[in-house]
């Protein structure tokens, strides 16, 4: 069957403007919405899914050059780029020149089963098929082209019923006698996904198993290794019971264990932090953030959208690792003038997403990379910082237009990555006491491939607008000594709506917070030896980011943005700097007129 029943095309929604209710150091979270009983996966299914997410994965998607109104990309309309001609044509083409470096995914984005149109296309049982014109051979024969080069296939779907597979309720599921579409969805046909244009899935029918269990049958049987699930809530700019798909995506984890293929399970787009336990749980991959394209006449902009990753990727860093990880999306760095960014943005793109362990799948055109995007996208020191086993790297420092972020490496080296997101070239500075040790270091340049010898305490680099540097720094000096100073002190000063409360993630099981329109903390009696610069760390809880006015003694004080721990449950640290005095030194922390983070302790070095 054949329908029109697709109006909307699966383009990026509008960026969404969500509003929370603030309470200084309080997260209000609404009772989450019922869905229907998520089908509980089996054991086998939980470890299978892992198994395919050991590490992020590599490779390359349609969507971007489909999305791209650059010159020549889509000569036949809108998203006409993907056919089987082209999909083969990149699949050639990576495995010639990345295969090697670890790119091994083809991943076949939406539309495989439309006209060029946007009418779709289903069999006998509502299951989507490939479009004739696009894919004269089938998606069996593509896939099989695929693992010919040694590669593994990807394959796209919305989440939920979608309203031209429906047929009046009368379309028969495979291998389910007795079932219908009918049976697979709410009767008042409530709507779902981030487009609205599907019927949910009521699992509390068994019917709406079997008919999850029939496309991934489909999947398998064709070949296919990679799933990415769009339109997922919460998330996808819609929330309520309508878009809560966690049931649906609990479903396609159970079916991918007994369709007999392994199939990476990645969900996109935008997806609800509050739920990341459950996307863990039953997928292996979960997109954070709106699309990376710009949906103009190159493949992304600057500020449309690559930048807001930096802001955004902080509050998953936690929620990533083997079985799963945090999706930044494709990283489109290969092609130069399509791409739309300077060498310099291209590069910090890149080092971002390295240091997030995000996939690496670029959306360029292989065929066409010039020198610059092949040297990012195959140097074996950045996709090995993506590759290895240490944590997803968070700022170290407040995140302004420079920032440093940074992670500790099983070695016991670090990746230490410097970031200038300003519009003019400014320097840098990564301090080693933010790291937790002083001294020298010696300092390797991943980018340029270069020892760049011993640094003492720190290394300072002037960087280009939107440029940046990756190190990583192997200590040689000595464990930094510190104090520390817990924010509920009773010798502590709290003025405002400031106030103590527990905390089980904080040091000492407490917090300071409530710090709002002009609650302040200062913390009294910081005690160093001699005058100086120092690194202070500051321990802090913030479910989203929030900024607070940091100052030592009387001095102004500079406002400074921390960005997001996740949740409220959770304590991370910043570092920042701070002029004290010989002696006695207070620090306060003040929220000016807006709402500042919780402060759970600072750790002040003896020594500068």
């Amino acid at each position: 069957m054949r329908s029109s029943s697709y109006p909307v095309l699966p383009t990026r929604a509008l960026r969404g403007l969500v509003v929370l209710a603030l309470t200084a150091g309080v997260a209000t979270t609404a009772p989450a919405a019922h869905a229907g009983p998520a089908p509980s996966a089996p054991a086998s299914a939980r470890t299978t899914a892992a198994a395919e997410a050991a590490k992020p994965y590599m490779g390359w998607s349609s969507w971007s050059m489909q999305s791209s109104k650059y010159p020549g990309l889509n000569p036949d309309g809108d998203y006409s780029y993907l056919t089987e001609a082209n999909v083969l044509k990149q699949t050639d083409a990576l495995a010639a020149k990345l295969k090697k470096y670890g790119y091994d995914h083809v991943n076949i984005d939406a539309g495989w089963w439309m006209d060029k149109t946007w009418k779709t296309g289903f069999d006998q049982y509502g299951r989507q098929t490939p479009d004739p014109v696009r894919f004269p051979h089938g998606m069996k024969s593509v896939a099989d082209h695929i693992h010919s080069k040694g590669l593994k296939a990807g394959i796209y779907l919305p989440v939920g019923l979608e309203k031209g597979a429906y047929g009046d309720g009368k379309v028969p599921i495979w291998n389910a006698p007795g079932c219908t579409t009918a049976d697979v969805v709410y009767a008042d046909l409530r709507t779902t996904n981030g487009w609205d244009n599907a019927y949910k899935l009521d699992f509390g029918n068994p019917c709406a198993q079997k008919y999850i269990d029939s496309q991934a049958q489909q999947f398998a049987d064709w070949g296919y290794d990679f799933l990415k699930l769009d339109g997922v809530g919460p998330g996808s700019f819609k929330s309520g019971d309508n878009y809560n798909n966690v049931a649906d995506v609990s479903a396609w984890q159970k079916a991918i264990a007994t369709a007999g293929r392994p199939i990476h399970l990645e969900l996109s787009w935008s997806l609800d932090i509050g739920h990341a336990a459950d996307w863990k749980q039953y997928s292996n991959g979960w997109r954070i953030d709106t699309d990376v394209e710009c949906y103009c006449n190159t493949l992304v902009t600057w500020e449309n959208s690559v930048n807001d990753r930096w802001d955004d990727a902080p509050a998953w860093s936690r929620k990533a690792g083997p079985g799963g990880w945090n999706d930044l999306d494709a990283v489109d760095v290969g092609n130069g003038e399509m791409d739309g960014l300077t060498k310099a943005e291209r590069q910090s793109y890149m080092t971002l997403w390295a240091i997030n362990k995000s996939p690496l799948f670029t959306g360029d055109d292989i065929t066409k990379l010039d020198s610059y995007g092949v040297s990012l996208l195959t140097n074996k020191e950045v996709i090995a910082v993506d590759q290895n086993d240490s944590p997803v790297a968070r700022p170290v420092t407040p995140v302004g237009d420079q920032q440093v972020w940074g992670t500790k490496n099983s070695d016991g080296s670090y990746t230490v990555a410097l970031f200038n997101l300003g519009d003019a070239p400014a320097s840098v500075t990564a301090d080693w006491a933010a790291f937790g040790f002083t001294g020298n270091a010696s300092v390797r340049d991943l980018w340029n491939k270069s020892n760049l010898g011993t640094h003492k305490n720190r290394i300072t680099e002037a960087l280009p607008a939107h440029g940046s540097r990756l190190f990583t720094v192997k200590p040689g000096g000595s464990a930094l000594t510190t104090t520390s100073y817990e924010a509920e002190a009773t010798a502590n000063t709290l003025s405002g709506s400031a106030s103590v409360a527990g905390c089980d993630a904080c040091s000492g099981g407490k917090k300071v917070g409530n710090l709002y329109t002009g609650g302040k903390l200062r913390i009294n009696d910081v005690t160093v030896k001699k005058d100086g610069i120092y690194t202070v760390e500051v321990a802090y809880v913030s479910g989203d980011p929030r900024s607070v006015t940091v100052l030592s003694n009387s001095g102004n004080g500079t406002s400074l943005k921390f960005p997001s721990t996740g949740d409220w449950g959770t304590a991370e640290t910043v570092s920042v700097q701070l002029a004290l005095k010989a002696g006695s030194n207070s620090i306060t922390f003040d929220s000016g007129s807006g709402y500042a983070p919780d402060i759970d302790r600072i750790v002040v070095p003896q020594s500068v």
